[in-house]
């Protein structure tokens, strides 16, 4: 296993912010990651304002990503992951569970959280999905100026 790394998704203000990937279906996970890295600077993210934290799978990603938003360091997260089914109804239960409590992540902290945990059927259709990882950062950044706006007084 990788030890956790630090590099994430950052917003407006300056502050950054936090991405969280997990180790399951790393091949798919680092290729998502990658191109949510590439949208991030495409859309003039600095480098040092990006934090990439590796967890265990997507059960582990809305605990670390309330984590972050708690430290108040970051305008905005991205949850990067991948979740193919197997042969056991292990599969809803984390799709289902990983989304519900990154839901719950940004609606208790007021941090936004992008998901970009893909859920399939199989390998092939997780490779028709990797854009979702770039998609993820476009809605990241998008959420932080919304976020800032508002914040800033704007209609």
């Amino acid at each position: 296993m990788d030890p956790p790394s630090e590099a994430a998704a950052g917003g407006a203000g300056g502050r950054g912010g936090g991405r969280r990937g997990s180790r399951f279906n790393e091949g798919i996970c680092e290729r998502l990651l990658s191109g949510a890295l590439a949208e991030l600077a495409a859309l003039g993210v600095r480098a040092t304002d990006v934090h990439t934290l590796r967890v265990p799978g997507a059960l582990e990603i809305p605990l670390t990503l309330q984590w972050l938003a708690q430290s108040g360091r970051f305008d905005a997260l991205v949850a990067i992951g991948a979740v193919i089914r197997g042969e056991t109804y292990h599969f809803e239960i984390v799709s289902n569970e990983s989304s519900r409590g990154i839901s719950e992540v940004q609606l208790e902290t007021g941090v936004p959280v992008a998901n970009g945990i893909i859920t399939t059927e199989n390998d092939a259709q997780a490779e028709a999905r990797i854009s979702k990882g770039a998609e993820a950062a476009r809605v990241a950044v998008e959420m932080a100026q919304l976020r800032a706006a508002i914040a800033d007084g704007a209609r």
